[in-house]
């Protein structure tokens, strides 16, 4: 028989007390949210008869998941950022508040304070010149009814070839693939690039760990991420999956979605080649983004999720 005890009152109020919410210091909202994680956490415990071994265990596996910086991580593979994604969909659905194109997840990897380019740039410190694909990427940025938005910022960021973010990477350059792009009069950016891999978990890390126990594997379709953002209308965060990858759409993120998909064409043309710049084929792609008004000054902003900072 299954002993359970959390729902009687003495066990509500050592809860209450445990919160905070004996006293009148500190934070209402943040009490109620640990109050909420306790109740939820005894009930888990009761329910599912956690063993102790079992909940030392799951103690040990956050204070390593926390030493390796992977719970950002592990947030997009068990879903939840995804479905935070679906859950604003469904706030925005009911105040009719449609159109644009769709978000997706952040992911755990952006850094702050890329290089601001005007209209367009090259992203790739030329390190795996030879190596890598070029890629050329441009698309627009308009509003609801396709009318360009100038000076938008296009903010983006991808991995390289061995699917390495820099920055994360210490062997890559400072802000290698990493570029903040301010739209022109007729709301256009272009980029010079290289086509990115696509990744995977650290097979030894705890994020990988976690997936292993669930029969998942730890892969990422590649993929380029992006900020969008211009006065007055939303803040839109998203990320373009590429199209032909074999985890397109098993991507243990869940990040792909339908209108995130972008048409890699391969280019073997030498004259169109050297005119490009570049010797043997080269990939191109085009992405338009498509943002809808802010109905508030907040809404026109990021979250203020906390990430890393290229420091000087």
């Amino acid at each position: 028989m299954t002993v359970k005890i959390s729902q009687l009152p003495p066990l509500q109020q050592f809860f209450r007390q445990a919160s905070g919410l004996d006293n009148n210091e500190g934070d209402p909202r943040r009490k109620q949210i640990v109050l909420r994680l306790l109740q939820e956490v005894a009930r888990v415990i009761e329910d599912l008869q956690i063993s102790d071994d079992e909940f030392w265990g799951a103690v040990d596996y956050v204070n390593r998941l926390g030493a390796k910086n992977e719970a950002g991580l592990l947030v997009a593979g068990l879903g939840i950022e995804h479905f935070l994604d679906l859950l604003a969909d469904a706030r925005d659905a009911e105040a009719g508040r449609t159109g644009g194109t769709p978000r997706t997840i952040e992911g755990p990897l952006y850094v702050a304070g890329a290089p601001l380019c005007e209209y367009q740039t090259r992203m790739d410190d030329g390190s795996e010149d030879g190596t890598a694909t070029v890629m050329f990427l441009e698309g627009r940025v308009t509003d609801l009814n396709g009318q360009p938005i100038a000076g938008a910022t296009v903010d983006l960021w991808q991995a390289n070839t061995q699917g390495n973010y820099s920055y994360f990477d210490k062997s890559q350059s400072e802000f290698n693939l990493r570029r903040r792009i301010l739209t022109d009069a007729n709301g256009c950016y272009r980029a010079r690039s290289v086509v990115p891999s696509g990744y995977g978990c650290d097979p030894a890390g705890p994020t990988q760990e976690c997936l292993d126990q669930l029969g998942r594997h730890g892969q990422r379709p590649a993929h380029i991420h992006f900020f969008i953002s211009a006065p007055g209308h939303e803040h839109l965060t998203t990320q373009i999956n590429l199209s032909n990858d074999e985890y397109l759409w098993d991507d243990f993120a869940y990040a792909t979605r339908d209108g995130l998909i972008g048409e890699v064409s391969f280019v073997d043309d030498e004259a169109r080649g050297a005119f490009m710049g570049v010797a043997g084929c080269f990939a191109e792609m085009t992405f338009n983004f498509s943002l809808r008004p802010a109905a508030s000054e907040e809404v026109s902003h990021r979250s203020q999720r906390p990430r890393a900072l290229q420091s000087a």
